[in-house]
């Protein structure tokens, strides 16, 4: 390493953050890596989901090490007009057995919890306490930090794993179910069996502000668990506010963020599905990337990095369009006919939906057809721009 005090430094140990350490020590285990993490554990209080057909078999084996659900019997969506069973293999994977994975894969000494960074540069980071770490190459994936260049609106969740006494009864995955009150826009419940006493359950909303009302969710998990005779002790517990990008000046949101010659992965870097914040997908991709060129030095990876996040921005600029229509063109309580008719599309277009990969034909279909919003409305949302998601003026449409 030559008198440095590690080859590369991640900042971040997230999804992002851990799955380019543990691409680094399958693909380059010569590698000197640290991973600093600013919370007690890696991973954070999350679970990340995704479809087995969104990962190559590359992605697969950088999956391998870990301990996920897997649901080989597909999974059901529920909405108001019908109830559809698709059959597409699910799998799951929780922030605990993320923490534990990574701390028996990566090399001892390469994992620093509870240590905040104060500065990067490309030679290495500055720590809390003044503590100064020397780096070849310096990635930064702390999370976004400024939204003022992006425009959307959100999704905001709460999620509860409960264990009940007696089987719950519930087989395989229920990824969608908006046949709930619709509230604060589009709101629907989302089911995981973990165990034949365990379930993990959902309540997630497209909505027009970043507003968590910890009461009022946990209320309504309390509601949906006893209409379904779900009963039992609460064994943990998370929630989110994540963004829901449609659109932006994405070369401001990249000045606001770099830092000269520091690399950039994960959401702080761009890569992200705009509309379903479904990421596995896109962080593994990325995560193999940095591997495979890993002897850059680091204002070389920080350069190609950028350029892979561009073109990702313009590759995904569909789903932005889509989210504009989403927010823009539906009523709150009315958007969940969007979901509700694209999920009578065909399983493969779905699932190339989820991973970002929508073909061309795909996107068409996508468009055509019975609008689930009136045109016109669809029309003025696409030409009108959304609101900075920044802005403490956003209103939410009647």
């Amino acid at each position: 390493m030559t008198g440095r005090d590690c080859d590369i430094a991640i900042v971040g140990g997230g999804l992002s953050g851990g799955l380019i350490a543990l691409a680094l020590a399958q693909l380059r285990p010569e590698l000197g890596t640290l991973l600093i993490e600013a919370g007690d554990q890696l991973g954070g209080n999350h679970r990340w989901s995704w479809f087995k057909s969104d990962l190559e078999p590359a992605g697969e084996d950088l999956l391998a090490p870990f301990r996920k659900m897997e649901w080989s019997g597909g999974y059901e969506v529920h909405f108001p007009a019908y109830t559809r069973e698709l059959h597409a293999d699910y799998r799951s994977l929780a922030s605990p057995d993320f923490a534990a994975t990574l701390e028996r894969e990566l090399q001892q000494g390469a994992i620093l919890t509870n240590t905040q960074v104060t500065a990067l540069d490309p030679a290495g980071i500055t720590l809390a306490d003044d503590r100064r770490i020397s780096a070849r190459c310096v990635i930064d994936c702390r999370g976004i930090s400024q939204t003022s260049a992006l425009q959307g609106g959100w999704q905001v969740f709460m999620g509860r794993h409960m264990r009940t006494p007696t089987p719950h009864g519930v087989t395989t995955p229920i990824i969608m179910d908006a046949t709930v009150e619709q509230l604060d826009g589009y709101r629907f419940v989302y089911v995981l069996p973990l165990g034949a006493h365990d379930l993990f359950i959902e309540d997630t909303y497209y909505q027009d502000s970043p507003v968590l009302d910890r009461s009022a969710l946990s209320a309504r998990l309390d509601e949906y668990a006893a209409a379904h005779g779900w009963a039992g002790e609460l064994v943990g517990h998370e929630t989110g506010v994540l963004p829901v990008i449609t659109g932006g000046d994405f070369a401001a949101y990249q000045t606001a963020h770099r830092s000269s010659g520091v690399a950039m992965a994960g959401a702080r870097g761009g890569f992200v599905h705009p509309l379903t914040s479904y990421t596995v997908p896109i962080a593994v991709n990325v995560a193999l990337a940095i591997a495979q060129d890993a002897d850059l030095p680091g204002d070389q990876l920080a350069a190609k990095l950028e350029a892979m996040a561009r073109s990702h921005w313009s590759s995904t600029g569909f789903y932005r369009m889509l989210g504009r229509i989403l927010f823009g063109a539906a009523k709150p309580a009315e958007r969940y006919g969007v979901f509700q008719r694209f999920y009578r599309l065909k399983e493969p277009l779905i699932e190339r939906f989820y991973a970002a990969r929508s073909t061309l034909a795909d996107q068409a279909r996508v468009l055509t057809g019975n609008p689930p919003v009136p045109i016109s409305s669809a029309i003025g949302a696409l030409l009108t721009s959304s609101p900075s998601l920044d802005d403490p003026n956003r209103k939410t449409p009647s």
